[in-house]
């Protein structure tokens, strides 16, 4: 064989290893990706919670480096209580103290009139303090407050009866006069409070969108539990928790349900999550906002995807900072109304 055959057929051989490498190369980028092996467990990360404009390459690996312990002591959220400022409120007032037992018994079956919730307290004899009612205390004085607005619109005349109806047997049953405020008055109140809501609610999304292969529901888990995101309650939805027991996340990252639902999660794919956060909802002292854009971009480098709007269209730090500025002034209106972001009358309110 010829030196020139020699040289023809090795430059073949090299040109054919570079076309298999190529497709393999080709057909890896096209195949999902997938989370870690079974056996390798997964850590919980703290969430990246520096400045936000300095949330870039830097990112991954800081939020790599932090520990995020799920055993930590929280403080506890406390329990909702009748607010005259977005409660239409009704007094029962009897003529000696009633024990909460008394109290108990008679309770309506449910606490709601319609799609608003409402709330029974009543004045300890001793302290002097509202409170749920509870077994061995006597109450001076009963309260009932029904919510004025709630997400489902405001209160109206038909729920505003229900109420009425509930409260009515339960002031009769425990000897008390009910005194119940004009409907008419409770309507116009329930209107505004609801214009208002609707006004000033936020919550705020943006994309993550895979830019080559789509991921496996593992590989999104996995991502996600480094920078402190846990299983929520709903089938493609995981959170970031509050740092207060009982309170709503701070973050949300949500997919597909079916594909959370998928007996394979390795196989089954997922091009597009959702990471939200519900403005009035969140404390804005917790600083959702940067946990907000800083989680975007770590999730963003891990995952290699793009962080667009939901018309796709690309969020640079200039258009996070326009968001950042029109927050401010939510913040404030909501301040201005003693509903503040995070608070339990604006957790009641916004829900």
């Amino acid at each position: 064989m010829s030196s020139l055959t020699v040289a023809l057929a090795a430059l073949g051989g090299l040109v054919l290893a570079g076309i298999v490498a190529h497709g393999a190369w080709t057909a890896r980028r096209a195949d999902p990706k997938r989370g870690l092996p079974a056996g390798r467990p997964v850590e919980f990360r703290e969430p990246v919670l520096g400045d936000a404009g300095e949330a870039g390459a830097d990112a991954r690996d800081t939020a790599d480096t932090t520990a995020f312990s799920l055993e930590r002591k929280l403080p506890k959220r406390m329990p909702a209580r009748i607010d005259a400022l977005i409660d239409a409120i009704a007094v029962l007032n009897v003529d000696a103290p009633i024990s909460g037992e008394l109290l108990l018994a008679h309770l309506p079956p449910t606490r709601r009139a319609g799609s608003k919730p409402f709330l029974i307290e009543g004045l300890n004899a001793d302290t002097g303090e509202w409170e749920p009612p509870q077994t061995r205390r006597h109450y001076s004085e009963v309260q009932a407050g029904v919510q004025l607005a709630n997400r489902g619109g405001a209160l109206n005349e038909i729920e505003y009866s229900e109420f009425v109806q509930a409260i009515q047997p339960l002031a009769e049953a425990v000897g008390a006069m009910a005194d119940f405020p004009d409907m008419l008055e409770v309507a116009a109140r329930a209107r505004e409070l609801d214009t208002f809501a609707s006004q000033h609610d936020a919550q705020l999304a943006v994309h993550l969108n895979a830019r080559s292969s789509p991921w496996s529901v593992a590989y999104i888990q996995q991502h996600a539990g480094r920078h402190g995101f846990v299983p929520g309650m709903v089938p493609g939805r995981l959170v970031l928790p509050s740092m207060e027991e009982g309170a709503p996340p701070v973050l949300t990252l949500g997919f597909d349900s079916l594909k959370a639902l998928d007996e394979h999660p390795q196989r089954a794919t997922v091009s597009d999550v959702t990471l939200s956060f519900d403005v009035p909802q969140t404390d804005a002292k917790a600083e959702p906002f940067i946990t907000w854009q800083a989680s975007a971009t770590a999730l963003s480098l891990g995952m290699d995807a793009a962080v667009v709007d939901d018309n796709g269209q690309p969020i640079s730090p200039q258009g996070f900072g326009v968001i950042g500025a029109e927050l401010t002034q939510l913040y404030a209106a909501l301040d201005a109304r003693d509903l503040a972001a995070g608070s339990m009358a604006a957790r009641r309110l916004f829900s």
